[in-house]
């Protein structure tokens, strides 16, 4: 069960660090081609990248998340029997 603490644990550090790493690197860029004003592609790439990395991360968190919990749900019914 620790492993699965682990693992949220891990994908929620992974979710934060790509989001603080996303506002110091790339300010005010949307992981989109269209702005206003022209963007570097550099930075528009950089932005999905780190994007693409928190929302997956924070998938991940969520669903080892629910399934700890449900573990965890199971384990306490199963001890009341």
């Amino acid at each position: 069960m620790r492993a699965g603490w682990k693992m949220v644990w891990l994908a929620a550090a992974i979710c934060a660090a790509a989001f603080v790493a996303a506002r110091m690197v790339v300010p005010d860029v949307v992981p989109v081609g269209y702005a206003e004003e022209p963007q570097s592609s550099w930075t528009v790439l950089t932005a999905f990248v780190l994007r693409a990395i928190e929302l997956a991360s924070g998938w991940v968190g969520a669903i080892a998340l629910a399934v700890m919990c449900g573990a965890w749900l199971r384990a306490r019914l199963r001890g009341a029997d």
